[in-house]
C-alpha cells in the first residue's frame, strides 16, 4: 500500500453499467464527428500535451520531467506530436484528453464517469481484497495479465507482455470477473473524484495505472491504487470509461442503460 491509498474504508455504490474497455479512438472520433467538439490540448495559441518521451541514461526518478515533454501539436489525433496519426488505430484507447474532455463524451451519450468507488469495485471484478484485478500471483507470472512497464524504467521497457513503451489495442489481455478489459494498467482511467491532496486545484482521481508502470516505480495498476492529474492536464497515457447508473435508467425508464 502507498500512502495515498489509505486509510482502506468500506463503501457501497448503487446499481452501474460501465464499458468494457476504455474509449477508444474510433469512439471518439465518431464523438468529434457528430459534435465537432475540440478538445484542449488542441485549443488556444499554442495548443501542446504531454508526450512520453523516455529517457536514454541514467534519471533521477523524482524528476518526471526528464521523460515528459509538453510538445506542441500533440493531441488525440496526433498522440506524439506533428507527425504522429492515429490511422489505423482505432482500437487503440483514446488518449490527451482532459478531464471535461471525457466528460463531455459522457454526457454525449447520456452517461457520466465513474465515481472512485465505482471504479474501483468494477476493477475487482468481485474477488474482494485480493492484490490485483485478476488475484494475488505477481503481474510478471505465467502469462502476461496487463500492459504494464518491465524493465528498468524510464530507461528500458522490455516489451515481454507484447507492448513497448506504447499503449496496447483495449481487449488483449484477459477480462477481469466482470468481464471487463484494461482495469490495470495500458492507461489511467479520469474518475469523478476530487483528489484530497489537491489544495483546491481541482485535480481529480485517476485509476488503474498505465503502459509506464512497473514493480520499481509506479507500483499502481492495482484497484487500491490512486493518484491524481490536474482536470486540464492531458498526456499519452491517460484515458477514460463511462458509466451509466441505475438511478438514472429509473427516473428515466424509456432509455437504455446503454444508449
Amino acid at each position: 500500500m502507498l500512502p495515498e491509498e489509505g486509510p482502506p474504508r468500506a463503501v457501497s455504490v448503487a446499481g452501474f453499467w460501465i464499458d468494457q474497455t476504455d474509449v477508444t479512438n474510433g469512439q471518439f472520433a465518431a464523438f468529434v464527428a457528430a459534435t465537432g467538439y475540440v478538445t484542449l490540448a488542441e485549443r488556444g495559441a499554442a495548443p501542446a500535451s504531454l508526450v512520453f518521451v523516455g529517457a536514454r541514461k541514467s534519471v533521477d526518478l523524482n524528476d518526471p520531467g526528464q521523460w515528459w515533454r509538453l510538445v506542441p501539436g500533440a493531441d488525440w489525433r496526433h498522440p506524439l506530436g506533428p507527425g504522429s496519426s492515429i490511422a489505423g488505430l482505432d482500437q487503440l484507447p483514446v488518449v490527451h484528453v482532459a478531464y471535461d474532455d471525457a466528460l463531455a463524451y459522457a454526457h454525449w451519450l447520456g452517461r457520466d464517469l465513474p465515481t472512485e468507488a465505482e471504479w474501483e469495485f468494477a476493477a475487482r471484478g468481485g474477488i474482494g481484497d485480493a492484490r490485483y484485478a485478476w488475484g494475488e500471483a505477481p503481474p510478471g507470472q505465467g502469462r502476461a495479465r496487463a500492459n504494464t512497464w518491465q524493465g528498468l524504467f524510464p530507461l528500458q521497457d522490455d516489451g515481454t507482455d507484447g507492448f513497448t513503451a506504447r499503449p496496447s489495442p483495449v481487449g488483449c489481455f484477459p477480462a477481469n470477473g466482470y468481464g471487463l478489459y484494461d482495469m490495470a494498467g495500458n492507461v489511467w482511467q479520469w474518475t469523478r473524484d476530487l483528489s484530497t491532496a489537491d489544495g483546491g486545484t481541482g485535480a481529480r482521481v485517476i485509476k488503474g495505472g498505465s503502459f509506464l508502470c512497473s514493480d520499481s516505480f509506479c507500483y499502481r495498476f492495482r484497484p487500491a491504487a490512486r493518484t491524481d492529474a490536474a482536470p486540464d492536464s492531458g498526456a499519452s497515457h491517460i484515458g477514460f470509461r463511462t458509466v451509466f447508473r441505475q438511478e438514472r435508467l429509473a427516473s428515466t425508464p424509456s432509455e437504455s442503460p446503454l444508449p
